[in-house]
């Protein structure tokens, strides 16, 4: 299967977010030639007050972000794992930070809710606080693609082990993970995060963030990009330079077998109480 990773730099204009996507799409479908494709977290809108994200959340289906994908997926014949996206939630102050995922003919196969939400104070002292905006998920998702089984996370969740861990068990050979990782985290624990998630799982860990700048307010605020594929011995096979652009290689899913065949963790594990 080949893979191809969307990094983009997103910003407050919705409109022109989804045409910078389908624009990286159809340039990796040309160019490329991938199986699947992976776009980044809140790749459809990206900064903003509370009252921008709830006016430009989305029904799903109905929204114009479900359909670009949707039609993305059925019109070049692949699998589109559609970062996330802003989901609205009838009667609710809040919204979903969800992905959706279609198969080759543009069915929705799969939609995971992100758990782990993103409340913290940055090294830079700024403060992120997910929760004011952002309702969590609270289910572990894994879908088939051309028979790989592929597991779901969002960003922040990458510091949560038991997430990837329940991916694992439920037959995950591959792990997607949008992100919109902040620089000051991202230098110091992006890579090291995603080797660790890869080898502790002993999956393909494909990771798709945000680059460069944008505005939340009155603040520039900047994510670390560095989109990577790490396979399941933990080495870094593909990784994206500076700037928006895509990044492809291939999987194996023997190399999977292979390791786990090697180092039989899942038969080792034990349970703590």
């Amino acid at each position: 299967m080949k893979v191809s990773l969307i990094q983009m730099n997103s910003v407050s204009d919705k409109a022109a977010n989804i045409a910078a996507a389908r624009a990286m799409i159809e340039q990796a479908v040309a160019q490329e030639k991938p199986d699947w494709v992976l776009l980044p977290e809140h790749f459809d809108w990206h900064g903003g007050a509370k009252a921008d994200k709830l006016a430009n959340a989305e029904p799903m289906p109905g929204g114009p972000t479900y359909a670009m994908c949707q039609e993305m997926a059925r019109t070049h014949r692949i699998f589109v794992h559609a970062g996330s996206i802003m989901e609205k939630i009838e009667g609710e102050e809040r919204i979903h930070n969800t992905t959706v995922v279609f198969d080759r003919a543009g069915a929705e196969i799969a939609r995971y809710r992100k758990i782990h939400l993103f409340d913290i104070t940055a090294p830079d002292g700024a403060p992120y606080l997910e929760s004011a905006t952002v309702k969590p998920g609270d289910a572990v998702v894994t879908y088939e693609a051309d028979g790989v089984t592929v597991g779901c996370a969002i960003c922040y969740d990458l510091r949560f082990p038991d997430l990837f861990q329940a991916l694992a068990a439920r037959g995950a050979e591959v792990i997607a993970l949008p992100a919109s990782f902040t620089m000051q985290t991202g230098k110091d624990h992006w890579e090291v995060l995603c080797r660790a998630r890869a080898i502790e799982t002993e999956t393909y860990f494909l990771a798709c963030g945000q680059t460069g700048s944008f505005q939340q307010g009155n603040e520039t605020r900047w994510t670390y990009g560095h989109s990577l594929v790490v396979d399941p011995w933990g080495h870094v096979v593909a990784k994206a330079s500076d700037g928006a652009g895509i990044v492809s290689t291939r999987i194996d899913p023997a190399r999977v077998k292979k390791v786990r065949a090697m180092i039989p963790v899942a038969q080792h594990k034990k349970t703590f109480a």
